[in-house]
């Protein structure tokens, strides 16, 4: 096992934890916001034993889930507005607790919650399809476009996924407010992919008669 892949994916790991806690705990004023503690747990739990199958089986690919330094500047844009899109939905999400403003019913929350762990079933198949995914734009050596399974579908099946991911999560912390904070999240993966693909059309052999074998971006007939 490579120690030093591990010590930093944990601590990334705990750190998002603790991160993503504060941001919706001191905000709602107490630790009894069930909705948050459900979120907490159908993030975290997955994500903690996805790491240790990745660690154990790719750790290459791992340590690319692990690199967030972007090299280029619309993607350097994308994760600072993506960072303020989620800091102000988690924080709305906790003053609508403690104020009870605009919240959903729990039993609202728990269906979402079950579709949250569908679209991480489906994360984690995407994983296992592409073993170039980066957190960063960028081509790699020896990389080869993939176009089976999900990607025979849409081009951008990572992509699909988190917007499943994302805007389920407002309805599980049970605020709408939350949400259409969220809602912001398609225009910024709409201005990430398409920077991503004028990357990979020059560098990436292959991906532009793959552009035209599979025409949709993100939403299957639509885009």
């Amino acid at each position: 096992m490579n120690r030093k892949l591990f010590r930093k994916a944990l601590s990334r790991f705990f750190m998002g934890l603790a991160a993503v806690g504060i941001l919706l705990f001191l905000p709602a004023g107490t630790f009894r916001y069930p909705q948050a503690l459900m979120l907490l747990g159908i993030l975290f739990i997955p994500m903690f034993f996805a790491g240790l199958v990745m660690m154990k089986k790719s750790p290459g690919l791992l340590e690319k889930r692990l690199d967030v330094k972007e090299k280029e500047k619309e993607q350097k844009e994308v994760i600072l507005f993506s960072g303020i899109m989620f800091l102000a939905a988690f924080i709305a999400a906790g003053l609508s607790f403690r104020f009870r403003f605009l919240m959903l019913p729990f039993p609202v929350s728990v269906i979402f919650a079950v579709v949250f762990l569908a679209a991480y079933a489906l994360y984690a198949e995407v994983l296992r399809e592409n073993m170039y995914l980066s957190r960063t734009i960028e081509v790699q050596e020896d990389q080869k476009v993939i176009d089976t399974g999900l990607y025979g579908i849409v081009r951008h099946p990572m992509y699909m996924v988190t917007v499943f991911l994302f805007l389920s999560m407002p309805l599980v912390l049970g605020s709408v407010l939350s949400f259409v904070i969220m809602l912001c999240y398609i225009p910024i993966i709409v201005k990430r992919i398409r920077n991503e693909e004028q990357v990979l059309a020059k560098g990436l052999k292959g991906y532009e008669e793959y552009r035209k074998k599979v025409r949709c971006r993100l939403i299957p007939f639509i885009w």
